[in-house]
């Protein structure tokens, strides 16, 4: 992720075609027990929210909003600026852009108010899982090391 950060002066802009940095947000409940996964429409899997930074080098920030747009939640807290994860992966050929490579800059954040999530168009549908449920909905390796990492968080 360095290199392709040293190599590529626009790589937060989504028009780099060999692939961007985007912001995710690992969004757990205010007792730490489940996380908001999105059923994203295009790629028809249970994700973490997140998005395109859109040349915006505040990745946190752009995690952050994400999180606010995709799960309709307002009440929402940055745990702490530091990058809580980070997953390169491919993103398949879709009907407007080859496949390229996401840069996947993940924060954790916290749901301080109701957790009355609403979809947004982005999304098939939104579900609140506990930790332990996790593998009912995903075996993505990635979503995995965020809940370890979770469930051993000191937060």
């Amino acid at each position: 992720m360095l290199a392709f950060i040293k190599t590529n002066p626009r790589c937060f802009d989504r028009n780099l075609s060999v692939g961007h940095i985007t912001g995710s947000a690992w969004l757990m409940d205010a007792k730490l027990e489940k996380t908001l996964l999105t059923h994203h429409r295009k790629l028809d899997r249970w994700l973490q929210p997140g998005g395109h930074a859109d040349g915006d080098s505040d990745i946190a920030g752009v995690a952050l909003r994400e999180a606010r747009e995709e799960s309709g939640l307002q009440s929402l807290e940055l745990v702490n600026g530091a990058i809580f994860d980070i997953d390169i992966h491919m993103i398949p050929d879709g009907p407007t852009e080859k496949a390229h490579l996401h840069y996947d800059c993940r924060f954790l954040i916290c749901s301080m108010g109701k957790d009355q999530y609403v979809v947004s168009e982005e999304s098939k549908d939104l579900a609140w899982v506990y930790l332990r449920d996790l593998s009912q909905y995903t075996s993505d390796p990635s979503i995995s090391r965020m809940a370890m990492k979770s469930a051993t968080k000191s937060l």
